[in-house]
Order: C-alpha cells, then structure tokens, then sequence
C-alpha cells in the first residue's frame, strides 16, 4: 500500500472517530498536496501532520540564480482558501521582488489570489520568479534598479550574493549548492 493511501485511510479513520477534526483549510491545503505537480528543482519538506506550516526549496537549473537553494517557509491561514498563505524566503537573497526580511512580492499572493488557485500556482510562480525577476513591482527598490539600468551588474551582483558576499553594503546568505 502506498503512503499517501495510508496517509489518506488514516485521517479518514481519525475523523470518523471523532479523534482529530479538520477544518475546510485543512481539508483544502490536504488536496493541494495530493495533486502537486512539482518539477524536479522543487522539494515540498513538512512534517506528516502539519499542514498549516511546511517549506518549499526551489533550486533553479537556469537564469541567473542557477545553482541556488532557496527554501521558502509556508503558513497557512485558518481562512484558506479564502485568504492566501503568507510566505517567507528563509535565506536572506538579492532579488527584486524579494525584500531582505524574506517577504514575497507575487501577484497571487497579493491581490490576484482567488479561492480557486491551488498551492501549485504559488509554486510554480515562485519558481518564475528566479527564471524572470519583475523589476516593475519590486520589494527590494536597490535591487529592481540595478535590474533595470544594469542587467549584467545585476547578474554580478546576484552571483555575489548567493555566494554569501556582500552588496552595496547588504552581507547575504550563501546559497550556492
């Protein structure tokens, strides 16, 4: 018998029981998981109950943050899939739409999120985010710039700081594999 069958035969047991109770986010984010298409430069790490909280690592294979790991923390709200989940990167990287706290600039996770987008499609824009960095709606203003006025200084400057280097005066966190 396969893991997700098991998995899926005991919540069935639990909540027929009357032992563990989910809610409709729960119930939602459990189907997400189920039906992921991930590509083979994303990993989805969470623990076998916790739904609410787990990570995606995304290690692009090209663009300009090729050979990076970059994991990004997920918590899901009580509201989902009526409000969509906070996300954070968990390394401190040079990107546009990415400011130094971790925070996410994605249009889906902002004002185009819909009850009817899936945790694929943060995945997946995530991932276009290292393939095309959108300099026209950027969380790091510094690094929108010099994306827009300098694109092979960009490209240094990324490449200096996913090796744990330091730009104008920002040190960052290696994530070279």
């Amino acid at each position: 018998m396969n893991d997700k069958k098991q998995q899926k035969d005991a919540e069935a047991a639990a909540a027929a029981s009357g032992k563990k109770k989910f809610s409709a986010a729960d119930l939602r984010v459990i189907k997400d998981l189920e039906h992921l298409s991930l590509s083979d430069t994303m990993e989805l790490k969470r623990e076998l109950d916790n739904y609410k909280n787990f990570s995606l690592a995304i290690n692009p294979d090209e663009g300009m943050y090729k050979g990076g790991h970059f994991e990004f923390a997920f918590e899901i709200k009580p509201t989902f899939p009526y409000d969509a989940p906070k996300v954070r990167c968990k390394q401190k990287i040079y990107h546009p739409n990415i400011d130094l706290e971790g925070n996410v600039c994605l249009n889906i996770l902002r004002e185009d999120w819909k009850p009817v987008l899936n945790l694929n499609a943060i995945f997946v824009g995530l991932q276009f985010l290292f393939l095309e960095p959108n300099a026209s709606d950027p969380l790091n203003k510094e690094a929108a710039e010099d994306l827009k006025h300098n694109r092979e200084g960009f490209k240094r400057n990324v490449r200096a700081a996913m090796g744990g280097g330091n730009v104008k005066g920002e040190s960052f966190d290696r994530v070279m594999k």
